[in-house]
């Protein structure tokens, strides 16, 4: 078991859905955990949720799309607990839907900023604060079963969860030589509140195109898919348990296997008929030292 006396914990998006529910887990076990979420009414509620269970633990008004806010959230994080030992980049909204030919830039860039730059942001404040302590520390993106796959009509969430899952490899192969394990998150459809994360879009992302009827299509599906997903709590146990095992991928739903077999095999296939072209398959046999291994 992951020793928990004096570890401290940062998430984001953490005043309710798999953020809270994974709060509580932590917090139950004995660690400190901070809750860093962008909606001030619901973080008060959560506070007090956390206050009756017992649990160690400062609420942090933080919008992740703000370097800023990083930046504010670590002092005040050090401030209380001292060193921070794990960040749970949690939050996420489900913008930039739609077929091609209708662009919510806005939307798109709405998307960009929390899903991925909200991550990039929390490991560029955090991790320099974990290597500075050198005691073992985990950073773990939450991703999607749509980063694995694309999702038609859901450019903006899908590129942007296929980013956290590239960046999330990336950033272990940097930090293997650390005491900071890196793993991603992504699970398919979870009892949250993303579908309606609309209410939580900033008014810098003005809405700057009439949704189309591909739009409602979408946002119906979702909504009906989220609200016959698991339980948060099952997904955080999951968690810990491939935190524990130190896992790289973490899945939540094994029924989604034949999904990314599927790509596998499809990757496989191009790299085969890549090995056969007349024109590149002389490369074959040429090995690239990446300076992290050779591939």
């Amino acid at each position: 078991m992951i020793d928990v006396s004096n570890i401290t914990a940062v998430i984001s998006g953490g005043a309710e859905g798999l953020g809270l529910n994974l709060a509580k887990t932590l917090g139950q076990q004995g660690m400190n955990v901070v809750i860093a979420d962008i909606e001030k009414p619901q973080l008060d509620k959560a506070s007090q949720v956390l206050d009756e269970l017992g649990v160690s633990h400062l609420a942090i008004e933080m919008d992740v799309a703000l370097h800023e806010d990083w930046v504010r959230t670590a002092q005040e994080t050090q401030a209380k607990f001292g060193n921070i030992h794990l960040l749970f980049n949690n939050a996420g909204v489900s913008g930039g839907v739609g077929a091609i030919e209708t662009l919510d830039d806005a939307g798109w860039r709405w998307c960009i900023d929390v899903n991925l730059m909200g991550i990039v942001y929390g490991a560029n404040v955090l991790v320099p604060l974990m290597k500075e302590h050198g005691e073992q520390a985990w950073l773990s993106n939450v991703a999607s079963m749509a980063g694995m796959a694309g999702v038609p009509l859901a450019g903006g969430y899908t590129a942007t969860k296929a980013a956290v899952v590239a960046l999330t490899e990336a950033w272990s192969a940097e930090l293997a030589t650390s005491n900071i394990h890196v793993s991603v998150l992504a699970p398919a459809f979870v009892k949250t509140r993303i579908h309606e994360s609309y209410r939580n879009r900033p008014p810098r992302y003005p809405m700057d195109v009439k949704p189309t009827p591909d739009v409602f299509k979408v946002a119906k599906a979702s909504t009906e898919a989220v609200l016959n997903g698991i339980d948060p709590d099952l997904v955080s146990e999951r968690v810990m348990e491939a935190l524990e095992a130190k896992e790289l991928y973490i899945f939540t739903h094994p029924n989604y296997k034949p999904a990314t077999d599927q790509r596998s095999q499809a990757v496989s296939d191009a790299f085969s008929r890549a090995q056969s072209s007349a024109i590149v398959g002389h490369l074959s046999n040429e090995i690239m030292d990446t300076g992290f291994g050779k591939v």
